[in-house]
């Protein structure tokens, strides 16, 4: 009987008494906060906060990988931007673990635009800008695996 990566990624978090349905997210440490040297404080702050890191990479994303991820919004007229943006230095992607973990994460990180994010959260603290909001983060369960996939494979996942 062949078991492939995900039945043993499956196996494995049963193992550790791990529930599968709505416990990761995935998120982005975005270029500007990687290179103002905040990456640190931002995992710091995301383990505080109760979630546990499953996976984490520091990369860079050339123009055609980052218009893959973000294809979703092709038709926007923000893509290019945002796309240019991407790919214009180091980031850190990761997978996060904890119960409720996708609102949970957006709670942490707060509204898109920092002057409207609550005191203490992650963008109110770190991001420069709403185009430059310092993390990315999954909007739903199913999105948190699709992304966690665009990055990991599942023998990258502990």
């Amino acid at each position: 009987m062949a078991i492939n990566g995900e039945e043993i990624y499956t196996f494995a978090a049963r193992k550790k008494g791990i529930n599968m349905s709505g416990n990761i997210t995935f998120t982005m440490i975005k270029p500007e906060a990687v290179a103002n040297g905040t990456a640190g404080a931002i995992l710091a702050k995301i383990e505080g906060a109760g979630f546990r890191i499953v996976a984490l990479k520091k990369l860079m994303l050339s123009s055609e990988r980052a218009g893959k991820f973000y294809a979703v919004h092709a038709e926007r007229p923000f893509y290019g931007e945002l796309v240019e943006y991407m790919s214009s230095g180091a980031i850190y992607a990761a997978i996060l673990e904890k119960d409720n973990a996708v609102l949970d994460f957006r709670t942490l990180i707060g509204a898109t635009d920092p002057a409207d994010a609550a005191e203490g959260t992650i963008r109110k603290e770190f991001a420069e800008s709403k185009a430059k909001n310092a993390v990315h983060g999954s909007d739903s369960d199913e999105n948190a695996a699709i992304e966690s996939a665009f990055f990991f494979a599942d023998l990258e996942r502990f």
